[in-house]
């Protein structure tokens, strides 16, 4: 009897031990389990007047370095002088490229007094590319001349263009200091895809600035960049011959990936349509191509040689926007329902559907960095809404609920992110209705925090600008945005008619 009670005894207490054990555990996974990061929103504020803007160039383009400083351009205060027929920016004001660090704002100024200018690219050295009107009208397309011009610390140096060329804009600058930019020379060309002659593009390095060619063709054009480490490495489309096709009018145009001053065709998805967009530091290569009969268009990935079609969630379309080091990348796709794509991540080919925020239809992933972290737009397929985070495992995250719900913004979309995690976003005032391809808004740079001191968001007021200026409140009517261009020369149209209207250059012809 003592034995068998003593028995009961001990299991009781050794099933006692076990369930506070397993208590004590599940407490510790619980509290172990990774809670959604939070964010300080800091307002980056302008120049004096209502807007800041993102990406001159379209989607790619690296406007947040690693050490969290931000380069992009901004409203000023002073009415645009070329007003208004060339107005620089919808609200015909002067705009100036800036950059952000520390919670100042420089004015990187022009190389004119009273005109604009603006930043497309920074790299990890801080060194910023953009271009900046010259103050003339350019006598040979009747409209205000640029220059790209690199900016080195406070210096600006104007790269000029190549031989025979009056126009010149900077694209994308890496961590070797070298610029990438396209120019005209001053060439004829019934093809152009700006103006009236011909395109090229150029590497510049310590002074000297170097055509690249083409593939046979007349015109050359970069792709934006991204987060472009690798020193002489250039990716883009180019025309591979003066023929035009019969089906779009144009010669065929192939993307191109120039190395150390080999340029290769890296062929295409069986259309006559196809652009480089970005590379990473392994050679990797991403675009889109169009397919047999250039209806729609593919997102590619090139590498070692051999080109391969991404596909889509089953719909017509695919885009890819930004790859890593690891070869996984951020961009969208189409699902079998017309007008519907998510935003998607390829990792060794395989397709992921990041799907969209909760009540959204449509969603976009713009940038991804070394850690797999995706950020882009949900939308209702014509304008972004709600700024996402995404982490390998998912879901996506509403950037607006991991934000303090004092900041009094809207964050719609985000564009950049680097590798400490900082977010680079696009935003409205809370009860804007947002418009966001139109760039009205002020952009915000998104910090990583612990605790409600530490997440707790600027004001815009109390933005420190220099050398002058002011944040004001910005205003937004409202309107919608064009759906998804279809295939790659809608793309490329798109891209077109952007950089046209921000550099004043030559409508360009809508596609076919």
């Amino acid at each position: 009897m003592k034995s068998s009670k003593l028995a009961r005894m001990f299991a009781a207490s050794v099933l006692v031990f076990a369930i506070g054990n397993l208590v004590s555990a599940q407490e510790t996974t619980v509290e172990s389990r990774p809670r959604h990061r939070r964010y300080k929103v800091v307002d980056l504020g302008t120049l004096g007047g209502p807007f800041s803007y993102g990406s001159a160039n379209g989607d790619g383009g690296r406007l947040l370095n690693d050490a969290g400083v931000v380069s992009s351009y901004a409203d000023t205060q002073d009415p645009d002088p070329f007003a208004p027929d060339f107005c620089f920016d919808a609200d015909c004001l002067v705009a100036h490229g800036y950059r952000w660090q520390r919670g100042v704002m420089h004015d990187l100024g022009t190389l004119a007094d009273g005109y604009s200018s603006l930043a497309a690219s920074i790299n990890d050295r801080g060194w910023s590319l953009g271009a900046s009107q010259t103050g003339i009208i350019d006598p040979l397309f009747g409209f205000p001349q640029n220059r790209a011009v690199l900016w080195i610390g406070r210096r600006m140096v104007n790269l000029g263009t190549v031989h025979g060329g009056s126009e010149s804009i900077g694209i994308f600058v890496n961590n070797a200091g070298q610029a990438v930019g396209i120019s005209d020379n001053g060439v004829p060309d019934p093809f152009s895809m700006f103006g009236i002659t011909q395109i090229r593009t150029f590497v510049w390095e310590r002074g000297e600035l170097q055509d690249i060619g083409t593939l046979g063709g007349p015109d050359a054009v970069p792709g934006p960049g991204c987060d472009n480490r690798r020193s002489g490495v250039v990716v883009g489309v180019s025309y591979t011959s003066f023929t035009p096709n019969d089906t779009t009018g144009i010669p065929t145009q192939d993307p191109f990936l120039w190395d150390n001053g080999h340029m290769i065709d890296l062929g295409n998805l069986g259309g006559t349509i196809s652009f480089g967009q970005c590379a990473n530091n392994r050679g990797d290569v991403i675009g889109q191509s169009n397919i047999p009969g250039d209806l729609v268009a593919h997102a590619f990935i090139w590498h070692k040689g051999k080109m391969k079609d991404l596909g889509t969630l089953g719909g017509d379309i695919s885009e890819a926007i930004w790859i890593n080091d690891a070869g996984d990348i951020a961009g969208s796709a189409d699902l079998p329902t017309p007008g519907i794509h998510d935003a998607v991540r390829w990792r060794h080919g395989h397709i992921l559907d990041l799907g969209t925020v909760d009540g959204d239809a449509c969603s976009r992933g713009r940038a991804i960095n070394s850690r797999g972290q995706i950020v882009g737009g949900s939308s209702d397929c014509r304008n972004f809404l709600h700024a996402f985070v995404w982490e390998d495992g998912g879901p996506m995250l509403d950037l607006n609920t991991l934000i303090p719900s004092d900041s009094g913004l809207q964050l719609t979309n985000a564009f950049n992110i680097n590798d400490r995690g900082e977010i680079l976003a696009k935003s409205v005032p809370l009860g804007v209705s947002p418009i966001d391809d139109e760039d009205l808004g002020h952009v915000v740079l998104l910090i990583p925090c612990e605790g409600d001191d530490d997440c707790k968001s600027n004001a815009p007021q109390t933005m420190s600008v220099s050398p002058t200026g002011r944040a004001v409140s910005n205003l937004v009517a409202a309107g919608t945005d064009p759906q998804r261009p279809a295939n790659a020369r809608d793309v490329l149209v798109a891209r077109q008619q952007r950089m046209a209207r921000q550099y004043r250059l030559a409508p360009v012809a809508p596609a076919k």
